[in-house]
């Protein structure tokens, strides 16, 4: 069971990076006293538990429970614990600025400056930072550089990411999906509904399949469409996006985009991919 630790300084971005981590399907605990871990993963390792990965972060916000993370991880070593501790920096500077930026309060505020505060922490920290499996310096980068970076080297190293890619049809009659990432409007395509014949059948009857895909303007669309997907879906991958959702509209939403999205969801299962595919307005009317 992977089980990564994130700790590191105050500001640096662990907050950001565990997100990327739940956003990977990884169950997720934010600010957990190091005393918990040993009973996190006994219970995760329960015969029938449904959790394959886990991903905590601890840090100084345990205050007195902080103290004692070095020996917990001697202890989950000597039980034979696989970890991964991954810690996260930045410069002086730059954390002074996110403070003032973010108004919040350093975990460790006495009466001093958030500079003294930070080089506290530093210091606190400095023995964990020498285990660390990887040191991560967000300074000079961007929470998306920074989910990017974990996706690829941590998250999804040497596997396949597991991203659904939903097909929706639609029709712009009835408003186009709220929650859709890439949009296509097929109503340039012929129309179906104009033939009395075609008129009550739906997009996923062979009739109308033939009639949509084997037009002039069916062929091209899918010349371009194609590449254009085949581009873009193995870069929402590297970003880790865990689904995506793919728009087909037509007017009516009973035809043309049914067809469209059905084909689509088709050809990339056939590649491989998870994929669904949703027809909201097909029975509508």
């Amino acid at each position: 069971m992977p089980f990564v630790i994130l700790s590191g300084l105050s500001g640096a971005g662990k907050t950001q990076a565990i997100d990327a981590f739940e956003d990977a399907g990884y169950f997720c605990v934010d600010n957990l006293p190091p005393q918990l871990m040993s009973p996190l993963v006994d219970l995760f390792r329960i015969e029938g538990s449904k959790v394959h990965r886990v991903a905590v972060v601890c840090d100084a916000r345990g205050g007195e429970y902080f103290a004692e993370i070095e020996r917990v991880l001697d202890e989950l070593g000597a039980a034979g614990v696989e970890y991964s501790l991954v810690f996260l920096e930045a410069s002086d500077d730059v954390l002074v600025a996110r403070f003032k930026e973010t108004r919040r309060r350093h975990p460790l505020a006495a009466h001093d400056t958030v500079l003294d505060d930070i080089r506290r922490e530093r210091d606190l920290l400095g023995g964990l930072r020498e285990r660390a499996n990887h040191i991560i310096d967000t300074s000079g980068i961007t929470i998306q550089e920074l989910k990017l970076w974990l996706n690829e080297e941590i998250i999804h190293r040497g596997r396949r990411q597991s991203l659904t890619f939903s097909f929706v049809s639609f029709g712009y009659k009835y408003g186009v999906p709220i929650d859709v990432d890439l949009l296509f409007d097929v109503r340039f395509l012929p129309n179906p509904f104009y033939d009395l014949d075609l008129r009550p059948l739906t997009g996923l009857d062979r009739e109308v399949r033939d009639y949509v895909l084997q037009s002039v303007d069916g062929a091209e669309f899918f010349d371009v469409l194609l590449p254009l997907l085949d581009y873009l879906f193995p870069r929402y991958v590297a970003e880790g996006k865990a689904h995506l959702t793919v728009g087909i509209g037509c007017t009516g939403g009973r035809h043309r985009s049914v067809t469209i999205a059905a084909w689509l969801a088709d050809h990339y299962a056939a590649e491989g991919l998870q994929t669904t595919v949703h027809h909201r307005d097909m029975n509508r009317g």
